[in-house]
């Protein structure tokens, strides 16, 4: 049988109460017996019983994380940004995925109240609705990459749009004029911002009224289909722009296999300069967003509402991006 708090009080010849006083750091028990009641738990090999804790504390030591996927190394990044914040601060963090489903994301918030002292909430499905729906009013919660309207949740989101536009305007100085863009999404706010991003940049320019846009949904799949229909066309972009590395990796392949070369052919870029962006050849110019940093401010911001409730405004942050220049953007051209 599991050894109790009563057989460690038993063992070190004190009360309940003063084991519980020592191994929760409380300075209302001297120094001697302190040092006793550590030594015997230690022997005895006691571990403090986490369930019968949270119901005296009201605190389970544990973060949620719902996030639209798991795969991929934008989500490994963010999800080691938050471990890597939580172990720091002693607290452990469960993580769900929804899997792109607004009912799944629902279903996977419910499952994590009262197991949780605390979520971190990443959704294409966040809306002033979904909110009022899933998220108790109780619960403490920040919001990643989702609209601030309506929210009475702090949110924290990239500058998306920002990112886009500069690396648009990036390839137009390189003498690039038709830059076509590879879309995320349709209703994804990152893809949608990036979208908004490349055309208004275009529009400064007096480029958009032709402008190509091509479906894409993030995955390789896709970027290597837009690849496969751009090389097929008579008369090809200069540049193409994926709203994410995953599909600049992919159309960079189907580009290889048509007997296209980057950049000398056709310019790419992605965007989010996960590690396979450095790796490819050429190497991938891309936006840089921070997605740990990302994962490690938005806990730490839940974090200041769990220990200072209602102090703090909803209010929204974005943290910037920058531009990485690497080969396969290319020279400019004549």
């Amino acid at each position: 049988m599991a050894v109790t708090i009563k057989d460690v009080a038993k063992a070190a010849g004190v009360s309940v109460a003063a084991v519980s006083r020592a191994l929760n750091g409380r300075d209302n028990v001297t120094d001697q017996t302190r040092h006793r009641i550590l030594d015997v738990a230690a022997k005895l090999r006691y571990r403090p019983n986490d369930a019968a804790r949270s119901l005296i504390t009201r605190r389970t030591r544990t973060i949620g994380a719902v996030l639209p996927d798991l795969h991929g190394e934008f989500f490994s990044e963010l999800i080691r940004g938050i471990d890597v914040a939580a172990r720091a601060q002693g607290l452990h963090l469960l993580v769900s995925s929804s899997h792109g489903d607004a009912d799944e994301a629902t279903a996977a918030i419910r499952s994590m109240q009262g197991r949780v002292d605390g979520l971190l909430v990443m959704s294409p499905h966040v809306d002033a609705s979904f909110l009022h729906e899933s998220l108790p009013e109780a619960l403490p919660a920040v919001l990643m990459n989702a609209p601030h309207e309506h929210s009475r949740f702090p949110t924290l989101n990239l500058d998306n749009h920002g990112g886009a536009a500069a690396m648009t305007r990036h390839l137009l100085g390189r003498g690039h004029r038709r830059i076509a863009m590879i879309a995320g999404p349709v209703g994804n706010l990152d893809a949608d911002e990036r979208r908004r991003g490349w055309l208004d940049a275009l529009e400064e320019a007096s480029l958009a009224r032709d402008a190509l846009l091509l479906e894409g949904d993030f995955s390789e799949e896709s970027g290597h289909a837009a690849g496969k229909h751009v090389a097929g066309l008579a008369q090809r972009p200069d540049a193409l722009f994926a709203a994410n590395d995953m599909m600049a990796v992919g159309c960079l392949i189907a580009l290889a296999e048509s007997g296209l070369r980057v950049p000398d052919d056709i310019a790419l870029a992605g965007f989010d300069d996960v590690p396979i962006a450095r790796y490819v050849t050429p190497q991938l110019t891309t936006v840089r967003v921070r997605v740990a940093d990302l994962g490690r401010a938005a806990f730490t911001r839940l974090i200041a509402e769990l220990e200072t409730p209602g102090a703090f405004p909803a209010r929204s942050e974005v943290l910037p991006c920058e531009i990485v220049v690497r080969a396969s953007c290319g020279a400019a051209r004549s």
